[in-house]
Order: structure tokens, then sequence, then C-alpha cells
């Protein structure tokens, strides 16, 4: 049997969408190479002809694993998940695993989109503050929730899918100053979750393409 093509991953040090992937490969423990796509430099690379044809929504990230190119971040873990070995990403119960996935979803679709790099650029004079609108709105929706479906992590004691999206988000909120204090069981969550080598290791602050003044 021929070898296994390692994954690529196409993305940038400070996507959140890039940096659930990572974790996701992490935690299976799966090597793969790191194609950066600098979202900024030469006015976005996302947007020349060459990713385009990766991901049409001109978007990080993207992943050729297996033959196939997959955007969009939650349908490649779900992915990895089903076709690798290691720990599960979705638990095997079907209403643990509705949580985890209302969870994801609330903060890939409610969250994340709203207060993303392509948002942003579009509202410069006010970004902070509309950043802090829909992080706030989303966390206010998001703690309660997480009070009832929580045990050591998001939902239960297994990591998921939930915790992979869980801690990205909460990296943007406080890269836009919003007060985390004010949900405590997101902040105990998060705090849990990054002493986690898996959550540590693609973390945006040690990935290839990170600027060596935000390296830690």
């Amino acid at each position: 049997m021929a070898a296994q093509t390692k994954p690529v991953l196409h993305g940038y040090f400070r996507s959140s969408c890039s940096w659930r992937v990572r974790i996701a490969f992490a935690l299976k423990n799966i090597e793969y190479d790191q194609i950066p796509v600098n979202l900024v430099k030469d006015g976005g690379q996302q947007l020349t002809d060459q990713f385009k044809a990766l991901n049409p929504m001109k978007q990080v990230p993207a992943v050729t694993i297996d033959g196939i190119t997959l955007s969009q971040s939650l349908a490649i873990i779900q992915y990895i998940d089903e076709t690798r070995p290691g720990p599960r990403l979705l638990p095997a119960d079907p209403k643990r695993r509705a949580q985890v996935r209302m969870i994801s979803d609330l903060i890939a679709s409610g969250i994340q989109p709203l207060q993303n790099l392509y948002v942003i650029q579009k509202i410069e004079a006010e970004k902070v503050q509309w950043a802090q609108h829909f992080i706030n709105r989303g966390f206010e929706a998001l703690e309660p929730i997480l009070k009832q479906t929580a045990g050591k992590y998001c939902v239960g004691d297994e990591i998921s899918m939930a915790d992979i999206c869980l801690v990205p988000q909460v990296y943007n909120a406080q890269r836009f100053k919003v007060d985390i204090n004010q949900f405590p069981t997101i902040k105990q969550l998060n705090q849990a979750l990054m002493e986690l080598e898996a959550f540590k290791v693609s973390h945006p602050s040690c990935q290839p393409d990170t600027p060596d003044d935000l390296r830690t």
C-alpha cells in the first residue's frame, strides 16, 4: 500500500477558522504541512486566482486531504473525525453530539463571521466597537448554554468540536478587549483548554507564518 500523503493546510496564523483545524489535527496527532496565506500582505493573498481555485469563497482555511480539497472549518473537522483514528471530536451519544454541533454553529455562524477580517475592513472606523458588540451578543447566548452542557469541557468531560471552536473565539474576544470576566463559564473552559498541548502548539503565536513580534 502506498504511503498516505500528508494533508496540506492553507491558512493564516491568526485566522480562528484555521486555528480550529490546527487544533483538530493536533488532537488527532495528524502530521500535516502548512502553506501560509497572508490575509493582509499584497492586498490579501486569499484574493489571488491561484487561491480562488482552492476555495472560491477566497477564505481560509482550505485543506487538501485524501485527494480532495475542503473548505469550511467545521466540514474539515468532521471529515478528519470520520476518517482518522484518535479521540472523537463529536460524541457518540446523539444528544451530546447535537449539543456540540449547536455550540459549534453558534460560534462559527453566529459570532465569528461578524467580526472576521473581511467584515472589519468594511467598517474600519468603528471596527472595535462593532466586534465587541457582536462578540458580547454571542457570548451572552453562549454562556447560559455552556452552564448547562459543560463538565470539564464544553459538553461533558471529553474534548469536542465545540471546544475547538470556543478557544479561537475567546482569543478574538481578548484581541478586541471584550471583558471575559462577564462570562465565567466561558473563561473557565478556555483556561482549562489552554492547558492542553493540542491547543498550545496550534496557537497563533507559534505558527510558521507568525510575525516575530507576535511570537511567544
